[in-house]
């Protein structure tokens, strides 16, 4: 294990022996670190982290700090971060705010430069986020989504395995697995996205002709909802339906070629969180 003589570690810090720790790193007490992992110098891993192996946390990335809520009392809550996760410069992930409660991020992720997840946020497997996307709190991000840069997400709100945001974007409502979205709404599927991630022909036949009777067809939303959890059978499909048909606390979002929404749900309220 090579330690930097600058750096500072408190109590109760497990580190693989395998760990590179840099210049002026900060590691708080009570954190554990996986093998292979690099801390760059001027990180900052606070208390309640759990890192796994093989992550790479660069220059000024904070890990784990304090949630920017003003409700929080100082409760003991956790951050999980995957192997093989990346944080680049500035990136910042914050414990959860309730007691005993946590702040996910799977595997392999890679989280650019500036990039922000408030508390209580649940980051699925091999997600990317470009520099500056933030995602307040307690919001959901499918795996292998892509949050591209300078775009934030409304706490509360869901984010659907392959689903793609486009820059500068402001997603308010919940965008259903496999669709592209864009400040205009949910503008399709995420094809290019689908072929790369191997999904089936007959999955992506089923994915689009769940999003024409979703956001193209002139149906009633709770009916077009119920047609669409129906028809699905491919595994794909099936995890579409799981998404649908789960609790949502921000409704889903509008399709992008119509000027009203369709699925705006009302009561979704802000919490005190300034996130």
């Amino acid at each position: 294990m090579a330690i930097h003589s600058t750096a500072i570690i408190g109590k109760r810090v497990e580190l693989d022996p395998t760990v590179d720790v840099g210049p002026y790193v900060i590691i708080e007490d009570d954190v554990t670190i996986g093998r292979g992992t690099r801390l760059y110098a001027g990180c900052y891993i606070a208390t309640g982290t759990r890192m796994g192996a093989d992550c790479a946390i660069h220059p000024h990335a904070v890990i784990g700090h304090h949630p920017q809520d003003l409700g929080w009392d100082g409760a003991p809550s956790t951050t999980e971060i995957g192997d093989g996760t990346v944080f680049r410069e500035g990136a910042q992930v914050h414990r959860g705010t309730g007691a005993g409660t946590r702040t996910v991020v799977g595997k392999r992720c890679y989280i650019m430069a500036n990039a922000h997840i408030a508390h209580n946020c649940v980051v699925g497997d091999e997600v990317k986020m470009a520099n500056c996307a933030l995602l307040a709190g307690h919001v959901h991000l499918g795996s292998r989504s892509f949050i591209s840069g300078a775009s934030a997400v409304h706490q509360f709100a869901r984010l659907g395995e392959l689903c793609m945001i486009s820059g500068g974007t402001f997603v308010r409502r919940d965008v259903p697995s496999f669709m592209t979205f864009t400040n205009a709404g949910v503008m399709g599927v995420n094809t290019i996205g689908l072929r790369r991630a191997g999904l089936t022909s007959a999955e992506r036949i089923e994915i689009r002709a769940a999003y024409r009777m979703l956001y193209r067809e002139n149906i009633p939303p709770n009916q077009a909802r119920e047609e669409v959890v129906r028809m699905l059978k491919t595994p794909a499909g099936l995890r579409l339906a799981e998404f649908l048909t789960a609790p949502s606390k921000r409704g889903l979002a509008a399709s992008g070629y119509r000027r009203r929404s369709r699925f705006v749900e009302p009561g979704a309220e802000m919490e005190t969180s300034v996130e």
